[in-house]
């Protein structure tokens, strides 16, 4: 088990909202929920985050797009990294190398597993 974590869902299906949120409270960790990537950067530009997972197909602003937005908000106000974890149900080849280079830290294929979350955490180093 990992230390509880202060963690941001961007998430517009409210189905998968609780079920993730249901797993990680579970595990101990606080949970904040952005429905779209607009309210997700207004969250992020208030309060710091210890991670941040991400969906990457949602309505209005995608997850690439916000964490593209997030790296830029970290630069700019000289604020340490937040690891971005992208959730999506896309597994094609390159939908991992897309992500990263959108600046996200690592890759989680949908649906959600906390086994597989932990040990994503774990080889970035968080656990």
């Amino acid at each position: 088990m990992t230390k509880p974590f202060k963690i941001l869902l961007v998430e517009d299906n409210p189905l998968n909202q609780k079920i993730v949120s249901f797993n990680l409270q579970k595990e101990h960790h606080a949970v904040t929920i952005a429905e779209d990537g607009k309210t997700a950067l207004e969250l992020f530009e208030k309060e710091r985050f210890d991670l941040i997972l991400m969906d990457i197909m949602m309505h209005g602003m995608d997850g690439l797009e916000t964490s593209m937005n997030i790296r830029k908000i970290e630069k700019k106000n000289n604020l340490t990294h937040t690891p971005i974890i992208a959730l999506t149900a896309n597994t094609l080849d390159n939908d991992r190398e897309k992500c990263l280079h959108y600046g996200m830290d690592e890759y989680m294929a949908k649906p959600f597993r906390m086994s597989k979350l932990n040990d994503i955490l774990d080889i970035l180093g968080l656990t």
